[in-house]
């Protein structure tokens, strides 16, 4: 059993910033890629930002220069530095870690952190 536990979000004014970090337990060896994705209302999830076990790290182009993914391999979590924070990035926020075994891929989800920008 995988669960993957995100905290870290709230309300916060536009300009401001916000820390989410992700902790991953269960019977895993290793994750591979970690990642964040966000949803607002009426629409659907979208990609925030990925990062691989290796530290390589992709955006998508809204958040770049605002956002930081990072990860702890040692304690499977992964964090998610937001500063310039605006209404657009109102959200829930969820966790995604991905594990590749040499059967299959798996994708696991958090249940989700909301993150609140008022103007």
């Amino acid at each position: 059993q995988v669960q993957l536990v995100e905290s870290g979000g709230g309300l916060v004014q536009a300009g401001g910033s916000l820390r989410l970090s992700c902790v991953v337990s269960g019977s895993i060896s290793s994750i591979d890629a970690m990642g964040w994705y966000r949803q607002a209302p009426g629409k659907q999830r979208e990609l925030v930002a990925t990062i691989t076990r290796g530290g390589s790290t992709n955006y998508a182009d809204s958040v770049k220069g605002r956002f930081t993914i990072s990860r702890d391999n040692a304690k499977n979590t992964v964090y998610l530095q937001m500063t310039s924070l605006t209404p657009e990035d109102t959200a829930g926020y969820y966790c995604n870690a991905h594990i590749v075994t040499p059967f299959r891929a798996y994708d696991y989800w958090g249940q989700g952190t909301q993150v609140t920008v008022s103007s």
